[in-house]
């Protein structure tokens, strides 16, 4: 007999529908499983002979034949266990062929016929969805992930027996069929998750690093903290996630596929709503940024995509480590490229980085500072010039003094400050209502001139900067994009002087702790 059972492997953060076809026929009793498999899947053959075994289910001694459609298709993973079994059971007569029409299986079993849990549930099953499929048999700790799709019927189950009962309409876990329900997803509301981050209002004083921030935040620019320990970089970083705008649901429906590849949204009920923060420890691998391995995986600039990511310690990090943030930061993603496959992950996200200007972290504070030259070109030569390009904002985070901190008032607090960001956002998406790009960061080097414009006054004064600063073409168009921004916050359709002032404010740090450590140029 004949069977087919619909399942999918995933790419990327989507998937490619694969089809399962079983022939049981007479001859001699062979195993065959053919489609260009991975190793992990040829493996198969064994664990669904003996969970079907040891589940009650034996094999006759005939030819049974698994295909896996398309044939060009790499089938990588461990998620066609149970739709293999299925299509065998299917092809007996075990279960009937009309309950596998318009139904999706994944899972992984066990020797002892247990399903066990996959990943990248939720991204294949919605675009099962897609392709007009209406009920899916997922593991039972991948429930929560299946639900999160709605109008898919799911059928959680813990074990083969319990997936053949479900199918056939004759078994399950509870009489009143709670399997057999709809995925639903719970709403929350929107500053839910805010409420819960620290608070810039927490913060006494440095009321020009508050402003950094908020103008990174209005237009999405990346941004560099600079100052000695102590000062608060890693502070103002850790509250930044608290001025950020909420999520919309194609944004929400994005990160959940992302996390759900990776394995980190089982438990959740709903799909991810609050922006990510990752802050990976400087001893991370360019693998572990960039992601990678012979099967690719995300790393954490995808983890970060639509949030930030934050680099503490930054000259800590191995400079081979940070040369890989170089093309995501320009191109918004990754490209990872292995013998066997290929794929692209999305890397929209936000830099933001802290460092100590030297070792000691004083410098070029000469009364206190103690390195010598040679060790703080050395400190600063792990930041190459085309990274340093890339960052928008620099700014110098000064040490409080106890007069300052003794007599620390109120504060603002986050939510004043969110209230401004999406104002300021809100114009920027009006103004770009018909390109590609959403915010004043993303505006491509065709556009500057259109969105960015300047007087006669404004580009003499900034050609003075060009030479003065040793400016690249790419650090002069952030500056830019950076005025752009600032020009939005205050609600002006042109950018001002003061605007212009400002945005070159927020570079001049990168010559006074850099100096000409790179000279001009750089890729």
């Amino acid at each position: 007999m004949y069977s087919i059972v619909s399942t999918a492997v995933l790419h990327g953060i989507g998937s490619i529908p694969v089809c399962v076809e079983a022939d049981v026929s007479e001859g001699m009793p062979i195993f065959d499983m053919i489609g260009f498999l991975a190793s992990e899947v040829r493996e198969a053959r064994e664990r669904v002979r003996t969970a079907l075994r040891n589940s009650g289910y034996r094999l006759p001694p005939s030819h049974v034949t698994i295909n896996f459609t398309p044939a060009d298709i790499r089938k990588s993973g461990s998620g066609f266990d149970l739709p293999v079994s299925a299509a065998v059971l299917a092809a007996l007569g075990v279960i009937h062929q009309e309950a596998l029409e318009g139904t999706f299986v994944t899972g992984e079993v066990g020797l002892n016929g247990r399903v066990q849990p996959v990943r990248g549930v939720f991204p294949m099953i919605a675009e099962a969805k897609e392709r007009g499929l209406r009920r899916c048999v997922v593991p039972e700790e991948n429930r929560r992930e299946a639900y999160m799709v709605e109008g898919m019927t799911v059928y959680a189950v813990s074990c083969i027996r319990e997936m053949v009962g479900l199918l056939n309409g004759d078994g399950g876990k509870d009489a009143d069929g709670s399997f057999n329900i709809e995925g639903t997803c719970d709403v929350e509301s929107e500053g839910a998750q805010a409420e819960t981050l620290p608070d810039f209002s927490e913060i006494s004083g440095q009321p020009f690093i508050r402003r950094a921030c908020e103008t990174a935040v209005s237009g999405m620019h990346n941004l560099l903290l600079t100052g000695p320990p102590g000062a608060g970089k890693t502070m103002m970083a850790m509250r930044i996630p608290s001025i950020l705008p909420p999520l919309d649901h194609a944004e929400q429906m994005e990160l959940s596929r992302l996390y759900s590849v990776s394995g980190l949204l089982a438990g959740r009920d709903t799909l991810i709503r609050e922006r990510p923060f990752r802050a990976p420890h400087h001893t991370v691998t360019a693998q572990g940024l960039a992601g990678g391995g012979v099967h690719p995986k995300l790393g954490e600039i995808s983890l970060a995509h639509k949030g930030v990511l934050f680099l503490d310690e930054l000259p800590e990090f191995k400079k081979e480590t940070l040369e890989v943030l170089r093309q995501p930061l320009e191109e918004k993603k990754v490209r990872l490229v292995r013998l066997l496959e290929s794929c692209e992950y999305p890397a929209d996200f936000m830099l933001v980085a802290a460092m100590n200007p030297c070792r000691c972290g004083y410098y070029p504070d000469v009364s206190r500072c103690r390195c010598t030259a040679l060790s703080v070109e050395r400190y600063l030569g792990k930041i190459s010039r085309p990274l340093l390009d890339r960052i928008d904002i620099c700014v110098m985070v000064p040490q409080l003094t106890f007069r300052e901190l003794l007599e620390g008032g109120a504060e603002e607090s986050s939510a004043d400050i969110r209230r401004r960001v999406l104002e300021a956002q809100q114009r920027q998406k009006e103004r770009y209502r018909n390109e590609i790009f959403s915010f004043n960061s993303q505006i491509p080097a065709a556009k500057i001139r259109e969105y960015c414009g300047l007087n006669r006054k404004q580009e003499s004064d900034m050609e003075e900067a060009y030479r003065k600063f040793e400016l690249t073409a790419r650090s002069y168009h952030r500056i830019l994009k950076v005025a752009r921004t600032l020009a939005d916050m205050d609600g002006h359709r042109k950018i001002l002087d003061r605007h212009l002032g400002e945005a070159v404010c927020y570079r001049s740090p990168e010559q006074k702790c850099f100096g000409n450590l790179w000279g001009g140029g750089g890729d």
